[in-house]
Formats: C-alpha cells, structure tokens, sequence
C-alpha cells in the first residue's frame, strides 16, 4: 500500500511511525511518506497525487478545507464541517473524510469508559478547525450541552452555528468561562497554547473546576501541558492529546484498509516514543 500526509510544515510529523507501524502490524506491505509542500506548490502535487497509484493519504494544516476542490465526495463528517483530514482513492475517485472529532472521542473513551454521559456538560477552549470537529462528535454522541469558549466571543458562536445542529451550546468569552468552570463535567483545551517550545503558557486558570472533572488537552508536545498540570494539582481526571492523534490515524487507517486496530495496545509504545524524543 502506498499512503502518505499532505501539509506544511510536516517534516517532524509523527504520522509515519504511526502507519508504518501500522502496516508492519497487520502485515501489508507498503510505505508512508511525507508529501510537504507549500501553497505554490499544493496544486502541483495534489495532481501528482491524484495520477499516483497511492491508496490513501491524510491531509493536514494549511490544506484541510483547500483540498476539497481536488475531491470526488465527502463523507456526512467532512461535509458538515467543511474540513478532510483522510482521502481514500477508490477506483480513482478521491473520497474525504474527517476523522479528528470521532479520533478524540474514542480516545477519551478509551481511557474514561464513563465518560460522555447525556447529560454531562463540557466546555471546549478554542474555535478552529479541532475544536469544530470535536463540537460535532460530541453532539452526535449525544451530549446536548457543549459550550464554546474564546477570546473572541463571536468565533465561539460561529462554530455553534455553522454546525446547526439542535442543542443548549453558549458561546463564552474566556473570562465568563473561567468563572464558572464548577459547573462542568469536561473541559477540553483545543488550541496550540501550551505547545513547545511555550510551556508555560495556558487559556485559563483551573482554580474553580469541580471535583472528578476530566481535563483535555489536545496539545500532545509536551505531553503534559502546563493546563494539564493544574489540572492534575486540582484532583482532576487527565486526558493527553497524543491519544486523539492516534485514534484519528487509527481510523484513518481503517478507512483505507478495513482493517480495524486495538489502541490502547499501540497507546504504551506511542507513549514512549513521545517521550523518547
């Protein structure tokens, strides 16, 4: 099989320990390569791609709404957000797909089995492409109060709308969320703060969160974010980002093969990689 990722910058990328892996682990045969490219050159090697006989890739920054002009169809999730992360190449026709928000709940599920109860109420940090996407897979799992919080108030209720779907989501500045933190279940930190090289750097204080509140942050360098060590000082359940990247590629993988992969088995060794490096 030939599959690959799409992007700029992607030269650190972990995508490819992840599916070689992957391939190595269900025994196909094939490769996983890295296709960065900048914005001249995207058009260029989109075309490449499409005359290939490569059997999948992924998509990721700059390119995730700028490839869907080169694609054939759109999966329910892809449609809805306007964003691909995964292109399956089926009988030469390009399908996207958006695997992020699905990745993200099967990794907290994965690691808190109660977790997204009904009723639970969540508040996501952030308004762009992930915190979209995990908008969407928390509705469809149900959830009906996921609020969204950013500095500015109006892209937070932009993602409520855009998505249109029936719900009881606010939009929240950062400060009106900040004081009432007690009130929710699960928080989720989907922006880059908190990234290296700026360690120390997080969107809120967690001073008000409730007891048993599970905090995520989807940031995964380093894998412990200053937000996710406050957290973890205030008696909170912790949920790391390195396990939504690998349950979107997880499924990802699944789209292009069919075959289907046992995380948490993989989950110990992407670990010590992370922490390796």
């Amino acid at each position: 099989m030939q599959l690959g990722l799409i992007g700029y910058p992607i030269a650190h990328s972990l995508s490819p320990w992840i599916h070689n892996r992957l391939l190595d682990q269900h025994g196909l045969e094939g490769e996983y390569q890295l296709y960065e490219c900048n914005a001249e050159q995207f058009p260029y090697q989109m075309e490449k791609l499409k005359s290939s006989k490569i059997n999948g890739f992924n998509v990721t920054v700059p390119y995730k709404e700028k490839v869907i002009p080169y694609l054939d169809g759109l999966d329910e999730a892809a449609k809805f957000l306007g964003a691909v992360n995964t292109v399956k190449v089926d009988d030469g026709r390009l399908i996207g797909y958006n695997t992020d928000g699905q990745g993200y709940v099967a990794s907290l599920l994965n690691r808190y089995d109660d977790a997204l109860k009904p009723f639970d109420k969540v508040l996501i940090l952030g308004s762009g492409g992930a915190a979209r996407g995990i908008f969407y897979a928390l509705l469809k799992q149900g959830i009906k109060k996921v609020d969204v919080a950013n500095r500015t108030v109006e892209k937070a209720q932009q993602v409520i709308e855009d998505l249109q779907v029936q719900s009881t989501s606010e939009a929240l500045s950062l400060q009106k969320a900040e004081e009432n933190l007690s009130q929710y279940d699960h928080i989720i930190q989907t922006t880059s703060v908190g990234m290296a090289p700026e360690i120390n750097r997080k969107l809120i204080s967690l001073t008000d969160i409730g007891p048993n509140t599970i905090v995520s942050d989807i940031v995964y360098r380093p894998m412990k974010t200053s937000l996710l060590k406050e957290a973890e000082r205030q008696g909170a359940r912790l949920h790391y980002g390195h396990g939504m990247l690998l349950n979107q590629a997880i499924l990802a993988f699944e789209i292009w093969t069919g075959k289907s992969t046992n995380a948490s088995e993989m989950l110990k060794a992407f670990e010590e990689k992370l922490k390796g490096e």
